[in-house]
């Protein structure tokens, strides 16, 4: 059992330097156009130099990834029939609506792997590589789906297709994983290479992440903020909690499960709202709302997870 003391103790640096990733884009440090091309240079080159070193060369148990796939399915499942069930309660038009599951099921990967190497240590970082694997395709799908069916915009299954293999940290997990499961591994020189690549993922990740909220927009469309938000940050780890004891998951699997289901959305959930014609003033508000919120969930789900 980790103590709170530690849990905290791990994550308030964390989100200090969300903060002052926050403060330096207030300031306008060291310029405007800088963070659209640090969130760029993260997103292409150091989280997936990350995610090939940490898979290339981690033991792994391919019987593993049923289970997990069947975890990570069923949670999405769950989360999408509880946001369903929302748009009646909250009179939500197509966009909002397409917002708003976006809110409740996206996660922030930047922040998730902080939390893993931080909380859990380096050699968690093989499973928390695979949870992304599976689940990034997941719910990309599910939330290209949902927009184009519910927002102002409509794409092709074509466009689906290459937005999913062009994504990179998709492609970062197959490579790793590829050179795991054929023995192939990643050569020292060349994991050297990506590990320094990906040490710079996390800080700066975070920075980015302090970078991208708007606190302004939180006055507007509270209900569904709040409504979202809950489901994202309490309810789905809940369930997906729920879902792995009664599948068996290894202790370290349900961790990392129960936590990706917990963090905040996604800067990713602004870009494809905007793209595809959903509410994205909606989802800058519940980026900022579930960021600033997860300071307070997180502890306990980790505190929670801990206990057992």
């Amino acid at each position: 059992m980790m103590p709170v003391a530690a849990i905290l103790t791990a994550l308030l640096p964390l989100f200090v330097v969300i903060l002052i990733g926050a403060a330096l884009r207030r300031a306008h440090f060291p310029g405007d156009a800088f963070w659209p091309a640090l969130e760029r240079l993260i997103y292409f080159v150091f989280f997936p130099a990350l995610l090939i070193s940490s898979l290339g060369n981690a033991a792994l148990d391919a019987a593993r990834l049923l289970p997990l796939f069947l975890a990570l399915t069923l949670a999405l499942a769950a989360g999408s029939a509880l946001v369903f069930a929302l748009r009646p309660l909250l009179h939500l038009t197509g966009p909002a609506l397409s917002s708003v599951y976006q809110g409740a099921l996206r996660f922030n990967t930047y922040l998730g792997i902080a939390i893993v190497l931080s909380v859990m240590g380096p050699a968690a970082m093989p499973t928390a590589a695979l949870v992304i694997a599976l689940f990034i395709p997941l719910l990309n799908v599910a939330c290209v789906l949902v927009l184009t069916r519910c927002a102002d915009r409509h794409t092709t299954p074509g466009a689906v297709t290459k937005s999913l293999i062009s994504n990179p940290l998709i492609l970062g997990c197959v490579i790793g994983l590829t050179l795991n499961l054929t023995g192939l591994g990643v050569p020292g020189i060349a994991n050297r290479l990506l590990e320094i690549l990906g040490s710079a993922a996390v800080p700066l990740g975070l920075m980015s992440v302090g970078a991208g909220l708007q606190f302004r927009r939180l006055r507007q469309d509270i209900a569904p903020i709040l409504s979202s938000s809950l489901i994202k940050l309490v309810i789905l780890p809940l369930i997906g909690w729920g879902i792995a004891l009664a599948l068996g998951l290894q202790p370290l699997e349900t961790e990392i499960l129960v936590l990706f289901l917990a963090l905040p959305a996604a800067t990713s959930a602004y870009i494809l709202a905007r793209q595809l014609g959903g509410d994205y003033t909606l989802v800058s508000g519940l980026l900022t709302f579930q960021t600033a919120a997860a300071a307070i969930t997180l502890p306990l789900i980790l505190a929670g997870l801990s206990s057992n």
